[in-house]
């Protein structure tokens, strides 16, 4: 077998015509920078007496918001019913959405960098395939039951742009898509060991809840999870292609490995980002030793491109995760496609006594779901949206990156196309072996939350305070009014001697 070491793996990457990325970013000199501000002390943030007139615009500009979501305190654990919501000081009521823009219930008006968390690439209630969305559910409804023209459509236009996406079938949420995935793996390979890259998101599936957002966390965060749920789950650090190929190399002995999982950007979106050739690196180990490579393009699936990261990298997956841009911002987008030999392990059941990977949902694939994610995806290539977000992504980029320089901020700013971060505290970049890796983790949130509530007050919504999904909607106007917010946030940041 031909061994790989990291020294292999180039940071070189082509530009390629019909993506989001207009060129692709120094790595290895992201992640440098990214460490260096992990192990910086002490964690830079917003002056005391500015971030108490940030935190009083909730208290005055905010106050219907404040009063529904305390309310929803009594009847909706932590207040709101989406991970994405839980914002400082208290979460915001929005009351509409409409291209570059949201609207909470107070009347303020912010721009939206969240895009509900990256599906929407047209910019949020994108009024043409909202008209027809509204039309079929005049005619039929949201969901029959039963099987709809807009579910063959839909895996047509996937497998169109997707090829390696033989045969799709639609779920309901991303983390359904993720256990389908692996279930599917499971039964076509015969084999139970799942490798995932630590820090990175899969959902929240019992095997999946394992090394997240900081790599060599392993169970930490799997409460209320028996350990024999992720018996067969294991964590390799990103972008280390030799121990990868060691583990996969142990695992023979143990039965061997089923599949490996990665988001091809890097954990969380790009966080911590890959090097150009790792993926490629990961499909040759994968092809050695008979195990399937799954790519979560939960988040870059449409968003880099139509062809998605898989396009991109020009590394074909076994299986790839949709959720997300899959439905275009409606609800039940979740999805699992790839090699039809394998998808088949979904509909041997209906022939016998057949192995088959059990997946199921009463509203998956429904009219709407279905019709909106078709829509949506046919909007993006006659508009050439996934290009137009990714330009305004580097616009953006670039004018933080101006900012931090003049401001002398040691702060990261970098992007993938429209997948942009701005990281001022670094949290989840810390090394799991540092002794004061828990309390200073609980510091650096903090400082990224308030850095989030900072932005806020400045009109600006970004998920985390520190990542930012631009879309079509985001035109040179918008980028550079957003540019004057993060500016006059930035240049309040109490600068320690």
């Amino acid at each position: 077998m031909q061994a790989f070491t990291n020294a292999d793996m180039s940071d070189k990457g082509a530009t390629k015509p019909g993506f989001a990325i207009s060129a692709w970013p120094d790595t290895r000199d992201i992640l440098a920078r990214l460490y260096d501000l992990a192990n910086k002390e002490p964690v830079l943030a917003i002056k005391r007496e500015q971030m108490e007139r940030y935190l009083g615009y909730f208290e005055h500009k905010c106050i219907k918001s404040k009063s529904m979501t305390s309310a929803a305190m009594e009847l909706i654990p932590g207040g709101v019913q989406h991970n994405l919501a839980f914002n400082h000081p208290f979460p915001l009521a929005i009351k509409k959405a409409e291209a570059a823009y949201l609207w909470d219930v107070d009347g303020n008006r912010y721009i939206d960098f969240l895009q509900a968390g990256g599906p929407t690439v047209l910019g949020s209630n994108y009024a043409p395939v909202q008209e027809k969305v509204i039309e079929l559910i005049r005619e039929c409804g949201p969901v029959t039951g039963l099987f709809h023209e807009y579910e063959l459509k839909l895996a047509e236009i996937i497998n169109h742009y997707m090829p390696s996406v033989e045969v799709f079938r639609m779920l309901a949420t991303g983390t359904e898509a993720v256990m389908g995935a692996i279930r599917a793996a499971r039964t076509f390979t015969g084999k139970a060991k799942v490798i995932k890259m630590g820090g990175a998101y899969h959902g929240w599936s019992d095997q999946m809840v394992f090394g997240m957002r900081i790599p060599g966390i392993g169970a930490l965060e799997s409460h209320g999870i028996p350990a024999g749920c992720y018996e067969h789950t294991q964590e390799c650090f990103p972008n280390d292609i030799e121990a990868l190929a060691a583990m996969l190399k142990n695992n023979e002995a143990q039965g061997g490995t089923a599949a490996v999982i990665l988001e091809p950007l890097g954990p969380e979106s790009g966080t911590r980002p890959v090097i150009y050739e790792f993926n490629a690196c990961v499909r040759k180990l994968c092809d050695e030793y008979g195990t399937l490579l799954i790519f979560d393009e939960v988040v870059t699936g449409f968003r880099m491109g139509l062809g998605g990261a898989q396009g991109f990298f020009g590394v074909k997956p076994d299986l790839t995760v949709f959720g997300k841009c899959v439905a275009g911002g409606y609800p039940a987008a979740g999805g699992v496609g790839g090699r039809r030999d394998v998808m088949q392990c979904f509909a041997a059941g209906l022939q016998g006594l057949k192995k088959r990977a059990m997946v199921g949902g009463t509203l998956s694939a429904n009219p709407l779901s279905c019709a909106a994610g078709y829509f949506s995806i046919k909007a993006m290539a006659e508009t050439d949206a996934p290009i137009k977000a990714g330009k305004a992504g580097d616009r953006l980029t670039a004018g933080l990156k101006e900012i931090i320089k003049r401001r002398d901020l040691p702060f990261v700013a970098f992007n993938h196309g429209s997948i942009c971060h701005l990281e001022t505290a670094a949290a989840m970049l810390m090394d799991i072996n540092n002794p004061k890796i828990f309390t200073e983790v609980s510091e650096r949130k903090h400082v990224m939350e308030e850095m989030g509530a900072a932005f806020t007050a400045e009109g600006i919504i970004s998920l985390a305070g520190s990542r930012l999904y631009t879309s079509m909607a985001d035109s040179d106007a918008v980028i550079d009014d957003a540019l004057d917010r993060f500016d006059r946030v930035l240049g309040s940041v109490e600068k320690k001697k």
